[in-house]
């Protein structure tokens, strides 16, 4: 790996401390939102998949409840990303052990079709994950929009 690339790590390694973050933010939001489904994404979600060591959790809850939502979330966490909030999607920092995000959306919008769809397929699929783990070591600049279209190309 390039010394100026991103330090990765197989997720393999830290998927328990992924999964404690996960139930530690499910108990904390279950008694404060309206019905949701809070997901473990991200590389750590992903037998195999490199990662930089983060813990990505998306939140999905139903389009009618989605302000309500995004406004108790305000209240919990810092807010993460302003500048690629859009009408489906929210974005957090979330205190842990662990460096972790959660992206709120949804269920059914664009953005949220896309989180599943991705993350679903990767576990799914070695040859998918053999493109994302070269993605993830690829530190050239441009990294972001390379994977936003390998994104858009998996999830159709």
């Amino acid at each position: 790996m390039p010394a100026d690339g991103p330090r990765l790590v197989p997720a393999d390694g830290l998927r328990a401390a992924a999964e404690a973050v996960l139930a530690a933010e499910r108990a904390r939001l279950a008694p404060l939102l309206p019905p949701h489904e809070l997901l473990l994404t991200g590389g750590c979600s992903v037998p195999g998949a490199l990662t930089k060591g983060d813990v990505d959790l998306h939140l999905r809850v139903g389009p009618a409840d989605f302000a309500a939502a995004v406004a108790v979330l305000r209240t919990l966490y810092p807010v993460v990303l302003p500048e690629i909030w859009q009408p489906t999607l929210a974005t957090f920092a979330v205190p842990a052990a662990l460096p972790a995000g959660l992206a709120a959306t949804p269920a059914g919008s664009a953005h949220d079709v896309r989180f599943t769809t991705t993350w679903r397929a990767l576990r799914a699929d070695p040859a998918l994950l053999a493109q994302y783990n070269a993605l993830k070591l690829d530190p050239a600049p441009g990294y972001e929009q390379r994977k936003s279209a390998f994104f858009d190309r998996v999830s159709g």
